[in-house]
């Protein structure tokens, strides 16, 4: 079950969106950039992300019931969807504009505050991703890993407009503004469509990462050195939560409590590799031959 502490950090969010969201919207007003207006608009969409994250979290943090017996992790998987789909609208929103501003030209005003105003947003949003990636990867969470990626493409998407927006202000050459808002929202198309595909295979029962399975496999050869087999190791992962099933076999003459202390140890030792694993075992003699032995 996801611990409801993390719900704190949705809120981080929440809050790091609203205070961007009226920094780049004075930067944008008062510079006419739209750059800095793609800016802007891009926090909305941290906005509407952070407030499903919460939804979410808030969701998977609810414990298993009759309807969910496996608890309800992959909930998370359905944020990190919708913000990978808000990402995809604002790049739309954001290359109109580019390509309005590039066909109508527009002289830029207040540049120099109004970049001071955005360079305090971004760090905001800097600070606010750096907890967020901290916090979602030691507890294994794709929503918060969503949210801080997200806010990381945003500060790279300010820098960039920083960087355009100072470069028209010391070379004159208007075309440079719309010119980088495009190249940022092909940056932010990227982004969200790493989101959705990686929503996508969590949804789908993706199997846990390579090196984990490669772990789990350490495990069951240490026992096999000890006369038994395994076959049918299948996993999944499910947000913050993993599963695994395996068939142990055991010599036919052994009795049901030895096979049972032994399934206890390895479901133990299996359990050790990731946090949140769940592990099923199915105890059958060596002996028993059958289509599912692979």
């Amino acid at each position: 079950m996801i611990s409801p502490s993390l719900q704190r950090y949705a809120w981080l969010s929440i809050a790091t969106a609203l205070a961007t969201i009226l920094l780049k919207g004075v930067a944008w007003w008062m510079t006419g950039s739209v750059g800095m207006l793609s800016d802007a608009l891009e926090s909305f969409v941290n906005l509407a992300g952070a407030l499903m994250a919460l939804a979410m979290i808030s969701l998977a943090a609810t414990p298993a019931d009759d309807n969910h017996a496996y608890g309800h992790g992959k909930a998370e998987y359905f944020s990190s969807a919708f913000e990978g789909f808000l990402i995809l609208i604002a790049a739309a929103s954001i290359a109109y504009a580019a390509i309005d501003r590039l066909l109508h030209p527009q002289e830029l005003e207040a540049i120099g505050i109004g970049l001071a105003v955005s360079v305090v947003a971004s760090i905001i949003n800097l600070a606010t991703a750096r907890i967020l990636f901290d916090v979602g990867h030691r507890h294994n969470s794709i929503t918060l890993e969503a949210d801080a990626q997200h806010l990381m493409t945003d500060v790279w998407t300010s820098a960039g407009v920083i960087i355009a927006v100072a470069l028209v202000w010391a070379t004159g050459w208007l075309w440079l503004d719309p010119v980088i808002a495009l190249i940022v929202a092909a940056n932010i198309i990227w982004t969200g469509w790493q989101l959705l595909r990686r929503s996508a295979a969590g949804l789908m029962d993706v199997a846990v990462p390579e090196e984990t399975r490669q772990a789990l496999e350490a495990v069951l050869e240490r026992y096999r050195r000890e006369g038994l087999e395994f076959h049918a190791l299948r996993t999944r992962q499910a947000g913050a939560h993993a599963f695994a099933t395996v068939h142990v076999m055991v010599p036919g003459e052994w009795t049901v409590k030895q096979g049972h202390d032994y399934s206890e140890r390895i479901e133990t030792d299996l359990r050790a590799i990731a946090p949140h694993l769940h592990v099923t075992t199915h105890l059958e003699p060596k002996e028993t031959e059958g289509p599912d032995r692979q």
